[in-house]
């Protein structure tokens, strides 16, 4: 018990702790902020029992609210994602819908636990109420993370065919967070399983240690990706689609097997020719529209010719680029003194384990290898 509750007080001043740091520090991603540090003191607000009910005799009535603020959890999250993942994102009125779960099962089930003994019954697992509210919240977390990844897939086809590099690492922290908190709630749901079906105190209140042990690890783990991706917290914007809608259903066959007729084949002339003397690849935030705008390409048009006719990604169009560039560096004697960091931040990388893995993708061995290769021939 001693254990469990010195676990949870860490939680809930953490999870409060950082949020306050979110609801105060000055970004231009306030709203993204506001949601995180929400569903944090959710998460924090509903595992508080685990503290206090060893220490303080609340009234039934605060647990249930307690428990019923369960259901803020998942919504908050969704909308964070929405709101990293789109910089145009807005809050909006149909977005209070997703608190009527919350609402609904506030308002049906406290007529009936307004009894003192039917409120204990409650808490403690035993009223058909109980077992409603547990399903409920479970289908609700199954949902909501399905609906995530779902966001998460078509927002990965927008980063690949439209940045170069900076806001994927936006995909790949709300991938991760996602698959975390999945493992988190999942072993809740498996917590709150064993705890209808099995009457071992002890095995029950080691689950518990293990959810505060999974929580702890998982806030620090936020915080610690924020101080070290300070950069992640950029958005795309929402008016951009993906190349497949793009396309028109009334395109030629010709065009559909990718028959490139002379103005397209111009037009890629014309792309080649700019990155190989212009070098816009080297610009580590460059975007599709960016690029656009320097061959005086409609970005449409570009997003089109690059993802569709040239069978690429913009992400790895840009990215070929650059590991060029960087193979021409790493065998050039001259430029020996460069170290591997200093040479990907000069093609445009702006972390090692991106570089090396896009490096060893087009060269099949790291820039290291490549570089004892080079100098030995």
């Amino acid at each position: 018990m001693n254990y469990l509750s010195s676990i949870t007080l860490i939680i809930i001043f953490i999870s409060f702790f950082f949020a306050f740091f979110l609801f105060t520090v000055k970004t231009t991603n306030k709203l993204s902020n506001v949601f995180i540090g929400c569903f944090l003191i959710a998460i924090a607000t509903e595992i508080s029992v685990f503290f206090y009910e060893f220490y303080i005799d609340t009234h039934p009535v605060i647990d249930v609210l307690r428990d019923n603020i369960s259901f803020l959890q998942s919504p908050f999250l969704f909308l964070y994602v929405l709101s990293m993942l789109y910089a145009d994102f807005k809050l909006q009125y149909k977005h209070l819908l997703h608190s009527i779960p919350f609402v609904l099962i506030t308002i049906l089930f406290f007529p009936n636990l307004l009894d003192h003994q039917t409120i204990v019954s409650y808490l403690g697992g035993e009223t058909y109420e109980k077992g409603i509210f547990i399903t409920a919240i479970h289908i609700q977390f199954l949902i909501y993370i399905i609906a995530i990844f779902i966001i998460l897939y078509k927002a990965k086809k927008i980063f690949l065919e439209n940045y170069s590099q900076a806001n994927t690492d936006i995909y790949k922290w709300l991938f991760q967070l996602n698959i975390l908190i999945s493992i988190v709630l999942g072993f809740g749901i498996f917590k709150n399983v064993f705890r209808a079906f099995s009457t071992d105190i002890q095995s029950l209140h080691f689950t518990k240690i293990i959810i505060t042990l999974l929580l702890l690890g998982f806030i620090c783990w936020i915080i610690l990706k924020g101080l070290y991706n300070p950069k992640i917290f950029r958005g795309i914007d929402s008016n951009l689609k993906s190349v497949n809608n793009l396309i028109t259903i009334n395109e030629s066959s010709s065009t559909i097997n990718k028959i490139i007729d002379e103005s397209i084949q111009k037009q890629i002339n014309l792309l080649k020719t700019y990155m190989l003397e212009k070098h816009p690849y080297l610009n580590p935030t460059l975007t599709i529209q960016n690029l656009a705008e320097q061959i005086h390409i409609p970005s449409r048009e570009l997003s089109v010719l690059i993802n569709h006719h040239l069978n690429q990604h913009f992400f790895d169009f840009i990215n070929e680029y650059r590991i060029h560039h960087a193979m021409n560096i790493l065998k050039d004697p001259s430029k020996k003194q460069l170290t591997i960091l200093e040479i990907l931040y000069e093609v445009g990388f702006n972390s090692k384990s991106s570089f090396n893995t896009a490096f060893k993708k087009y060269a099949n061995v790291t820039p290291t290898e490549y570089r004892k290769r080079a100098n030995l021939i």
